[in-house]
């Protein structure tokens, strides 16, 4: 006797508000596309009707969350991204009582010189909070996960509304595993390459002529590390980037240069530390040691908060269930 095929699950949404209806499909229906690819459920359009079938209950009814919900911002916010599609499906598939309407609608944004920036997960929106309410906030998680981006958005927030003077951002100047050899030129060309992610993440947030503008002023600094050491930073917005790869006195030195009317961010994921086997990493070792301190927050980010493609989280999972799996420890451990 041959087994019975699964039985397909089938779901009929209907969609009233046609403009929102439209904002939701996406150009040539590329969300609905994204979201079929994603979940592996059939999605077909028929008028003002979306109809979702699939073998697997489970994944039929997170797509109709997701769509229902989706829809709901559409009538709100009007655009939708593939990246709002994403933060559906992976916030819902977590918490399927979570508001993603909240979440894409009601979030606080944060001006900066392009425009507003807002959360896209309910981690990012605790961050931001701490920003606003804490001196000194670690943002600890990995890559992709927006921590320096809205680091930033909420520095070039804070400067154009005068609660500070200017933004610092800096970072160790520490090579990824491979060595670039000597480099040709003076001082700042020599670690302008290790600085050159920071430069990309505010051409993003800051017209190219303004932000140049700010640099040549000084309203915006972008140094090593290296170049903190015996000042005082007051009356600005400090980020330290890539902050696993400090070591415990560079972390010290950093921190203590905190001054008056001056906020810090500290940015960093423990699991990619480029240190030598013999340094321990100064961002383990802060969060370790700070974590009690008053005023201090500490905000974690997980795979659940990438922002970048959904790969990206998927191979973070992986390496996270590999490390787990063979027993190497926890990530970025204090060596040493």
């Amino acid at each position: 006797m041959s087994p019975r095929p699964p039985s397909i699950q089938e779901v009929r949404l209907e969609f009233e508000d046609m403009n929102a209806f439209l904002f939701l499909c996406g150009p040539r229906d590329e969300n609905l596309r994204h979201l079929q690819n994603r979940l592996q459920v059939e999605l077909r359009v028929r008028g003002n009707q979306v109809i979702l079938r699939g073998a697997e209950r489970q994944k039929v009814t997170l797509a109709q969350q997701v769509l229902t919900q989706l829809y709901q911002v559409a009538r709100v916010n009007q655009a939708l991204s593939l990246g709002d599609v994403d933060r559906g499906i992976s916030l819902i598939s977590r918490d399927p009582t979570a508001s993603l309407v909240v979440l894409l609608t009601q979030a606080a944004p944060v001006p900066s010189l392009a425009g507003k920036v807002t959360a896209r997960s309910p981690n990012q929106q605790k961050y931001l909070e701490a920003i606003r309410t804490h001196d000194l906030v670690f943002g600890i998680g990995p890559a992709g996960t927006g921590k320096t981006y809205l680091a930033m958005a909420c520095g070039i927030g804070a400067l154009i509304s005068h609660q500070v003077q200017h933004i610092i951002l800096t970072r160790p100047a520490v090579e990824a595993g491979e060595r670039l050899g000597f480099l040709p030129g003076d001082l700042v060309e020599k670690v302008n390459p290790y600085l050159r992610p920071l430069y990309d993440a505010l051409g993003d947030l800051v017209e190219p002529e303004r932000g140049r503008r700010l640099l040549e002023k000084g309203q915006i600094e972008i140094a090593p590390l290296a170049f903190m050491r015996g000042r005082t930073l007051s009356n600005c917005f400090i980020i330290l980037d890539e902050a696993q790869n400090c070591t415990v006195e560079q972390m010290k030195m950093f921190l203590t240069r905190l001054g008056y009317h001056s906020k810090a961010v500290v940015t960093g994921d423990v699991t990619q530390t480029d240190l030598p086997p013999e340094r321990p990493s100064g961002l383990v070792h802060a969060r370790r040691v700070l974590e009690k301190v008053p005023g201090i927050a500490m905000v974690e980010f997980d795979e659940g908060d990438v922002m970048r493609h959904p790969l990206v989280a998927d191979i973070l999972s992986a390496y996270e269930e590999d490390r787990k799996s063979s027993g190497n420890g926890s990530p970025g451990n204090e060596r040493g």
